[in-house]
């Protein structure tokens, strides 16, 4: 199964030149830094330039398209529990 990741998605990864991750959140799949929400080793890795765009396993099962509209904004980040635990 091919995940595709969207333009926007990948620009916005190579130019804040950091990795991120697909995680499950409050509202669904959440497309976070990894300083908020850490890479498992059962995590699928999708190279996106120099960073590396991490699936949870557990995701990967449901979403066949990673879209902007998944990224989660400081308030969700901050108002979700399961992020209270960052790096």
């Amino acid at each position: 199964m091919e995940i595709i990741v969207d333009d926007d998605v990948k620009k916005m990864i190579m130019s804040e030149g950091r990795d991120y991750r697909i995680c499950t959140a409050c509202m669904g799949p959440a497309l976070v830094p990894v300083t908020v929400k850490r890479p498992k080793d059962s995590d699928i890795k999708i190279k996106i330039g120099n960073n590396t765009l991490y699936v949870s396993s557990v995701q990967a099962r449901y979403i066949n398209e990673i879209t902007m509209d998944m990224k989660y904004d400081q308030d969700e980040i901050d108002s979700c529990p399961v992020f209270y635990h960052r790096l």
